[in-house]
């Protein structure tokens, strides 16, 4: 039976380095002789040293049809056991499937010129307007679920600190006395962007299929982006050549298929696999179960009854033992890549019949599972990379690159090239550049390449936007302290804060029953986008690029003023 050696890292690439230049981990001939100790009961690293007498048992009764791939068996038992964070960074590591991620609206422009890229984003010009502009005409176009802004009290105290608007200060927030003294201009410049100008029709092909194969990196001729595969095909040499250069990734192009292999993001840079159906985030067990689904099919028969599939998965890895829902999650991913077809509506059917892809089975897997000593060792090969290559997929993959959050060597690369570093990604992707003293984001716009946006057009997504802006307004540094970096936020501003939302606006009865739900799900989106992280020793840290999404700070205040004055609107 053919076994794939692609899965435990034995793919075959020309002039394939460990520096991450091909995909993110070189590939090697070592992975043929750790073949047969990823077997099960051989003795590689980070395998069990000896097979559980389950396992032992279960092995007899193996469809002799459905061999397992070692390397994918050994990296489901990895998921299995990993913590939800490490399970997320060890898919991006091994599939390297996940989509781009930028912001969208760009900072207001100016006459008076584009923005300094010395300026902190705490102190700079903001995309405010545009994001709330943007919001108000989701809500006008979406009646049902939408917020409504409630009336506000004129003659109310105002609420925030540096550059505030006028406001109620919420039952859930002690107001403070404002000071007199009128609010000069707010500074409107525009970001300094990567000079995008008309571009001819091979130029713009060659764009939109860049584009597309960032935001999807299995794009197939039968699947949602069918459109853009020809254009894929057409400019493959091209594309090929540029990815490589720019990202160190390596794109295969097939008749039926355009694959881009993605390198890892390093420890907590990954984005999670969600359940198509319910968009619940995978846990361990699902990633363990989508691998372990995944070892089956690379060599299965292209048509393969469900309930077969199903017993082959207990019988290849019976520790493995997971609840039907994560099962299901699993399955609805495979399917969604077109690994495999229609999914039986009824579980229980046992006479539905699966068909396989093998070719798009075997060009899921990225990372080498056998080259690794454990799931840590394989996150960090993934994401190894000489620094130009590494910082710009961070540029091309996130949304802001922060300076601080760079080791020594990428610090320096990105300080050395902060103007022409960018500019060729964004040259390449047609993206805006937007230079400030903490790092440099590449904004899309369009947002089409990114898969989560802020502003959105759902009620979480209006209420993140709500909170984000109303901390910063809290907590921005004033003109004059350092900025140049992250600022606590209690937990008791954010809860008040999420009270003053929820007394003002309209939402979802879960939310007004649940507010911790509210918390919770507003919290991770705006982690997800950079723009808050949590910390051990205080709860949360605002990021600096979460100002872009507030009013612009007053650069002028009243001189005598202290650090909680607040000048009248």
């Amino acid at each position: 039976m053919e076994q794939q050696e692609y899965a435990i890292g034995a793919t075959r690439v020309a002039a394939g380095r460990t520096d991450g230049r091909k995909g993110g981990v070189g590939a090697t001939d070592a992975a043929v002789a750790v073949r047969e100790a990823a077997r099960p009961g051989g003795a590689a690293d980070g395998a069990p040293d000896a097979v559980p007498p389950a396992r032992a048992d279960a092995e007899q009764a193996l469809d002799p049809e459905l061999s397992p791939d070692p390397g994918l068996l050994r990296l489901a038992h990895w998921f299995a056991a990993a913590t939800p964070g490490t399970a997320d960074d060890l898919c991006a590591a091994s599939f390297g499937l996940y989509p781009a991620r930028h912001f969208g609206a760009p900072a207001e422009p100016s006459a008076t010129g584009p923005a300094d890229p010395d300026v902190s984003w705490w102190h700079g010009p903001t995309a405010h307007a545009t994001a709330s502009r943007r919001t108000r005409e989701a809500q006008d176009s979406r009646a049902e679920g939408a917020l409504r802004r409630a009336r506000l009290d004129e003659a109310a105290l105002p609420v925030v600190r540096s550059g505030a608007k006028p406001g109620r200060p919420g039952r859930h927030r002690r107001p403070e006395r404002g000071q007199p003294g009128a609010r000069p201009a707010q500074d409107r410049s525009a970001p300094a962007g990567a000079g995008q100008g008309a571009v001819g029709l091979p130029e713009a092909e060659r764009r939109i299929a860049a584009r597309l194969l960032l935001a999807h990196p299995l794009v197939t001729a039968s699947g949602p982006h069918a459109d853009g595969f020809p254009l894929i095909r057409r400019h493959r040499d091209w594309l090929t050549e540029r990815f490589d250069t720019l990202l160190g990734y390596r794109l295969v192009v097939g008749p039926w298929h355009a694959r881009l292999f993605k390198a890892g993001l390093g420890p907590g840079g990954a984005r999670r696999l969600e359940n198509p159906a319910t968009g619940a985030p995978f846990t361990p067990a699902a990633y363990g179960q989508l691998a372990l689904a995944l070892a089956l099919l690379v060599d299965a028969p292209e048509q393969l009854p469900y309930r077969r599939l199903l017993d082959a998965m207990r019988a290849a890895a019976p520790e493995l033992a997971a609840v039907p829902a994560d099962t299901t999650a699993a399955l609805a991913a495979l399917s969604g890549w077109q690994i495999l077809g229609d999914l039986p509506e009824d579980p229980a059917d046992s006479a539905f019949v699966l068909t396989v892809d093998r070719e798009l089975a075997r060009a899921v897997p990225a990372g080498p599972p056998a080259l690794a000593d454990g799931p840590a060792d394989l996150v960090r090969r993934a994401c190894e990379a000489e620094p130009a290559t590494a910082v710009r997929r961070l540029l091309a993959e996130t949304p802001a690159v922060i300076a601080a959050d760079l080791p020594e060597d990428r610090r320096a690369w990105l300080h050395e090239h902060r103007l022409s570093g960018p500019a060729a990604l964004a040259e390449f992707l047609g993206l805006e550049t937007e230079l400030r003293a903490e790092g440099v984001a590449l904004l899309d716009p369009a947002e089409e390449l990114t898969d989560l946006a802020l502003p959105g057009t759902g009620t979480l997504a209006r209420a993140a936007l709500l909170l984000v802006e109303r901390l910063v307004e809290e907590v921005r540094p004033l003109p004059g302290e350092a900025a140049e970096g992250d600022v606590p936020v209690s937990d008791a501003l954010i809860d008040g804060v999420l009270g003053d939302i929820a007394d003002d606006h309209a939402l979802p009865s879960r939310y007004l029953a649940d507010r911790t739900a509210l918390r919770r799900d507003a919290l991770d989106l705006l982690h997800r986008l950079g723009l808050i992280t949590p910390t051990p020793r205080t709860t949360w840290r605002l990021r600096p690029p979460a100002a872009r999404y507030a009013p612009a700070p007053d650069l002028h205040p009243t001189p005598g003023t202290g650090r909680h004055s607040r000048p009248n609107a």
